[in-house]
C-alpha cells in the first residue's frame, strides 16, 4: 500500500471524494513524517500541527457535506517564508529582519487558501533569497535529502528539500534567477517558473515568478489552476488567460515534428559536468526517437551579462544593508555581507553598464529561442554541492557561476520547469530545462508531461533517517 505522503494530490482528491481517506488522516500523516525529517532536513518554518490540523478538519466537514471549496480542498501545501501569510512574520531569510506579522495574505497564499489546500508549514530560504543553498542566518541549515552532507539548492531551499521528502504534495517558490528551478533539480524533483506575471505576486520585481515545486507535472497543473488567478496587487501580471490546465497531460506524440534545441554551453559560468551533459543528452535522444527535430543551439549568455547582473544586484543589496541599523547589519550572513559590501565602490557609469544587461540578456534569449518551439538545457551544470557553502564556488566575487542555464529566461519572462532526466554515479538527481516561448506555459508542462513518459521509472524516493 502506498504511503500517504508518497500519494499525490490528485489520487488524496479522488480518495477524499470517495471517502476513503479524510483530510485529518492525510494532515496527521503529513505531520508524523514532516516530524521525523525535520531534525535532519530542516526545511520547515512555522511548523504548527494545531493551525494545520484545524484546517484538515474544515475541509473534512465540507467533504462530508458534499461542498469542497475549491480544487485543492484538504491537499497539504507548504508556501516559501517570502510569500506573505496572514498573521505571520515574513523574515525573508535573514536575522536582519525585524519580525512583524503580515495584515494579508499575499497573491499565491491567498489563491491556495480560497482553494482549500491546507497550510502543512512554511518553508525555508537563504538571506533575501540572494543564494541557491540552504543557508541562512535566520532559519537552521537546510539540507538535501538524497544526502545530508549536499545542500537542496535554493533560494526556495526548504520548499525543494520538502517536496523530495515527502512533507506534502504541493509546494511554492519564488524565482528570479534560478530559485525554483535549482532546488527542483538538485532534489529530483519538478519545478515550474511560469512567465512572469502568470501568478500575481507581491510585491512584484523585475524577473521574479512564483510557481509549483511538485513531484510530479499533473500536480504542478493543478497548482495552476488555483495560482494563475488574477489579484491587482501585482501591477506586472498577464492579462488573466483562461487556460485549460488540464491539458498538460500530453502524449509523446505531441512531440512530432516540434524543433526543440539542445544548449549544452551556457556561454559562461561553471563548466557543465560530464554525467550533467550525458543525461541531457540522453534526454534529447528520447525526444528525437519521438519524432522531434533536436536543433544544437549556440551559447547566446555572456560573461558581461552575467557580471552586470551580479554587480547590479549588489548594490542593490548594499543599499538595503546600508538602511539598516548596525546590529541589524551585523547578523546578517557573512557572505551576503561580503557579496554587498563589495558594490561600495562601484560608480554610477559601472551600475548604469551592469543595469542595461538585464535588457540585454532579454533581448539576446528572446532571440536565440525564436529559432525554436522549445530549448532543452541543463538545469545546472553540476548536481548538489556541499550543505555549508553558500555558493558552489564559496566565493562572494563569483557567487553566480551556476545560473547561466537558468537566469537568461527570468529576464526574458520564458516559462522554463525542470524535471529531473538522470542520476549522477552517486546516486544524485540531475535537472534537465526545458524553455518555451514567452506566454506558452501550458506547452512547457505539456512537454514536460511528455518526457515523463519518456524517461522510465526513477529511484524511489528518500526515506528519513531510522530513529535513534
Amino acid at each position: 500500500m502506498t504511503a500517504l505522503h508518497d500519494l499525490d494530490a490528485r489520487e488524496l482528491l479522488a480518495a477524499y471524494r470517495s471517502r476513503a481517506l479524510s483530510p485529518v488522516e492525510v494532515a496527521q500523516a503529513l505531520l508524523a513524517h514532516a516530524e521525523h525529517w525535520e531534525p535532519h532536513l530542516h526545511a520547515g518554518y512555522l511548523l504548527r500541527p494545531e493551525l494545520t490540523l484545524a484546517q484538515a478538519a474544515a475541509s473534512e466537514s465540507r467533504w462530508r457535506r458534499g461542498a469542497p471549496c475549491g480544487p485543492l480542498d484538504g491537499v497539504p501545501v507548504t508556501i516559501k517564508e517570502n510569500i506573505a501569510t496572514a498573521g505571520d512574520p515574513t523574515p525573508l531569510g535573514t536575522a536582519a529582519t525585524r519580525l512583524a506579522p503580515s495584515a494579508v495574505d499575499a497573491p499565491p497564499a491567498a489563491r491556495l487558501r480560497e482553494a482549500g489546500a491546507v497550510l502543512l508549514c512554511k518553508t525555508t530560504m537563504p538571506d533575501w533569497g540572494m543564494l541557491s543553498s540552504g543557508l541562512s542566518s535566520f532559519h537552521p541549515l537546510t539540507r538535501n535529502p538524497w544526502n545530508l552532507a549536499l545542500g537542496p539548492g535554493g533560494s526556495s531551499a526548504g520548499a525543494g528539500a520538502a517536496c523530495a521528502a515527502g512533507y506534502a504534495p504541493l509546494h511554492i517558490g519564488t524565482d528570479i534567477g534560478g530559485s525554483i528551478r535549482l532546488p527542483a533539480a538538485w532534489c529530483g524533483v519538478f519545478g515550474f517558473k511560469p512567465s512572469l506575471g502568470r501568478v500575481p505576486i507581491d510585491p512584484p520585481y523585475t524577473g521574479r515568478a512564483a510557481g509549483p515545486i511538485t513531484r510530479s507535472v499533473a500536480d504542478a497543473a493543478l497548482m495552476m489552476q488555483a495560482l494563475a488567478q488574477p489579484d491587482v496587487r501585482d501591477s506586472m501580471a498577464l492579462p488573466h488567460a483562461a487556460i485549460d490546465w488540464e491539458r498538460h497531460a500530453a502524449r509523446p506524440e505531441r512531440l512530432r515534428g516540434l524543433r526543440i534545441g539542445l544548449l549544452l554551453d551556457a556561454g559562461c559560468g561553471l563548466p557543465v559536468q560530464p554525467q550533467v551533459r550525458a543525461a541531457v543528452e540522453s534526454a534529447a535522444r528520447l525526444f528525437d526517437a519521438a519524432g522531434a527535430v533536436i536543433v544544437p543551439m549556440r551559447p547566446f549568455f555572456t560573461r558581461e551579462m552575467l557580471d552586470g547582473m551580479d554587480h547590479f544586484w549588489r548594490m542593490r543589496s548594499y543599499m538595503d544593508l546600508q538602511g539598516l541599523a548596525a546590529e541589524q547589519r551585523d547578523k546578517v550572513l557573512p557572505f551576503i555581507r561580503a557579496w554587498a559590501e563589495s558594490a561600495a565602490g562601484f560608480d554610477a557609469r559601472h551600475i548604469y553598464l551592469a543595469s542595461q544587461q538585464f535588457h540585454a540578456t532579454r533581448v539576446a534569449t528572446v532571440r536565440a529561442c525564436s529559432q525554436v518551439d522549445y530549448v532543452l538545457s541543463p538545469t545546472a551544470p553540476i548536481t548538489a554541492f556541499d550543505a555549508t557553502l553558500a555558493a558552489p564556488t564559496d566565493d562572494p566575487l563569483r557567487p553566480l557561476e551556476h545560473i547561466a542555464f537558468t537566469v537568461p529566461c527570468n529576464m526574458s519572462e520564458q516559462p522554463a520547469a525542470s524535471i529531473r532526466c538522470g542520476t549522477s554515479g552517486d546516486g544524485l538527481p540531475i535537472g534537465l530545462q526545458i524553455a518555451g516561448q514567452r506566454f506558452d506555459d501550458l506547452g512547457v508542462l505539456q512537454l514536460a508531461h511528455a518526457f515523463e513518459a519518456l524517461r522510465g521509472p526513477l529511484p524511489p524516493w528518500p526515506e528519513p533517517p531510522a530513529r535513534g
